[in-house]
Order: C-alpha cells, then sequence, then structure tokens
C-alpha cells in the first residue's frame, strides 16, 4: 500500500472513532441517561484530525501514541463490561487498532531515503 492509502484509512478509522464516541457515551450506551461528560473523549479526537487529512507527519507521530489510550479504555471495557456496551468497546479497539497501525505504516511509508539522512547528518 502507499502513504495516501495509509492516510486515507487513518483519516476514515479517525472520523468512525469520533462518531462512535460520540453516539456510545451520548445516546447509545451513556454512563447516566441524557448523556454523560465522556462525550469529550470525542473532542479530543478533534485534535489531530486535520492534520491527519493534511497529512502532516508530526501528526502522525504524537497520534499514535495519543489514540493507545482509547485502545486501554477499549480493551479494559471490552473486558469488564457487557451487552452493548461490551461491543461498543471493541469496536472503539478495533477503530483505534487500525489507526495504530495504519498511522504507524503512514510514518514508514513516508521517511526520507537513507542516503537523504546521511547527507543530512554531515
Amino acid at each position: 500500500m502507499t502513504a495516501s492509502r495509509y492516510q486515507l484509512t487513518t483519516s476514515i478509522a479517525l472520523i468512525a472513532l469520533i462518531f462512535l464516541c460520540l453516539a456510545w457515551e451520548g445516546w447509545l450506551a451513556p454512563l447516566r441517561p441524557g448523556g454523560s461528560w465522556l462525550t469529550l473523549k470525542a473532542a479530543f479526537l478533534l485534535l489531530p484530525l486535520f492534520g491527519i487529512l493534511r497529512g502532516k507527519r508530526y501528526t502522525y507521530k504524537w497520534l499514535s501514541l495519543f489514540i493507545q489510550f482509547y485502545l486501554l479504555e477499549g480493551l479494559t471495557r471490552a473486558t469488564s463490561d457487557t451487552g452493548v456496551i461490551q461491543q461498543l468497546a471493541i469496536g472503539e479497539t478495533v477503530l483505534a487498532t487500525i489507526i495504530f497501525v495504519t498511522a504507524i505504516l503512514y510514518i514508514r511509508a513516508t521517511r526520507s531515503p537513507p542516503e537523504e539522512k546521511a547527507a543530512q547528518q554531515s
């Protein structure tokens, strides 16, 4: 796959994760009836969105670290909850894993070739 495909896959998975977090904590299975403050976890995903859509390599680097919090939450809730919450947590885990893997692959696909690195270090 090329860097543009990794970028597209990461973008789609990130947008899907934003909508999943909003729906989960707003309507599908909120902690409190009527919604909860946990919908704000979707707002944190908006921070890297524009950098990801523009293909900024630095954004991919810090997103690969940041997305692990969502992976951790998804794994924790998938193993500790039941029913709809467990299914939503599995979805969050899958999307976070896709984002992590494709972000790493994008970073690797867009790095400068070794001969350019040697010239830059000299």
